[in-house]
């Protein structure tokens, strides 16, 4: 499950773990203008862990779900 909601500054999609246990706690993605930032409670410290992905950072991403294994580097057309 999933929801998406529109801030001011950003759209928040927030992932819920479903399916059988142990469930994993939800992740919380930040899309703002410059940058996706991604939001998980580690529970072991009981903190949020936040990395920053740049938009070149997240096509590349994107790209990388559809390809096998290897090196690439994708290019401006």
């Amino acid at each position: 499950m999933f929801t998406i909601e529109h801030d001011y500054d950003a759209t928040v999609v927030t992932l819920v773990d479903e399916g059988k246990a142990p469930l994993k706690e939800d992740v919380i993605i930040n899309a703002f203008d410059d940058c996706v930032t991604i939001a998980q409670v580690d529970p072991r410290s009981d903190e949020v862990v936040r990395i920053t992905l740049s938009l070149t950072q997240l096509r590349d991403l994107e790209a990388a779900l559809d390809l096998p294994e290897g090196i690439y580097q994708l290019r401006k057309t």
